[in-house]
């Protein structure tokens, strides 16, 4: 790998790992029990990286903080929507469900998980990319070299483990949102005023 590559690949595992950190902890408050969410069993989401990644190369010079959450929103959720149809066709299962969420789509995306992209992609654009790089930079080449290695082998193997031992079991949660919704207020009230 060439050091421009290790620098890219080191900020898409670091975006997947805010992002399996953030689906945890959000459905663990939400379920009152500990969720190790996202497709792998290691702690990595990698549609986080993905997005992340396309929001730091694609949207990184945007410098209107509407038109980057605008389009961040839109790169977002194509992408969530793709991978998730993606899933459902390969492995005939859900690994999220937005249905009964206010303006869904097919269960795949949905308003709040739009306006959480966009306002995600304007963080990570401003803040969260540029002190990622900042601190890569400040890195020795080899430990960034070393490093990448190490985390796509890490990556390469837990995803053909997960894809040879798929836990449907760990989708429990998913399988709760429809309940979430129904007894949660908040999500009550959006849902009432998007239907007036």
């Amino acid at each position: 790998m060439t050091m421009e590559m290790c620098k890219y690949f080191l900020c898409f595992a670091f975006f997947s790992f805010i992002g399996w950190a953030w689906e945890c902890v959000y459905y663990t408050v939400q379920q009152r029990r500990r969720v190790n969410s996202g497709f792998l069993t290691t702690c990595f989401c990698p549609i986080y990286g993905i997005g992340g990644l396309l929001g730091l190369v694609l949207l990184g010079r945007v410098g209107n903080t509407l038109v980057l959450f605008t389009v961040g929103m839109a790169v977002c959720g194509a992408l969530e929507y793709f991978v998730g149809w993606l899933l459902e066709k390969l492995f005939d299962r859900r690994w999220w469900d937005y249905t009964g969420w206010p303006l869904n789509i097919n269960g795949r995306i949905c308003i709040i998980s739009l306006l959480a992209f966009g306002f995600g992609i304007v963080a990570l654009v401003k803040f969260i990319g540029p002190a990622t790089i900042g601190v890569i930079d400040t890195m020795n080449p080899a430990l960034v070299e070393c490093s990448a290695v190490f985390i796509a082998l890490v990556m390469i193997i837990d995803t053909i483990y997960s894809v040879k031992h798929i836990d449907s079991d760990k989708l429990w949660f998913v399988d709760k949102q429809e309940e979430f919704i129904e007894n949660n207020k908040i999500m009550n009230m959006i849902r009432n005023t998007f239907k007036k």
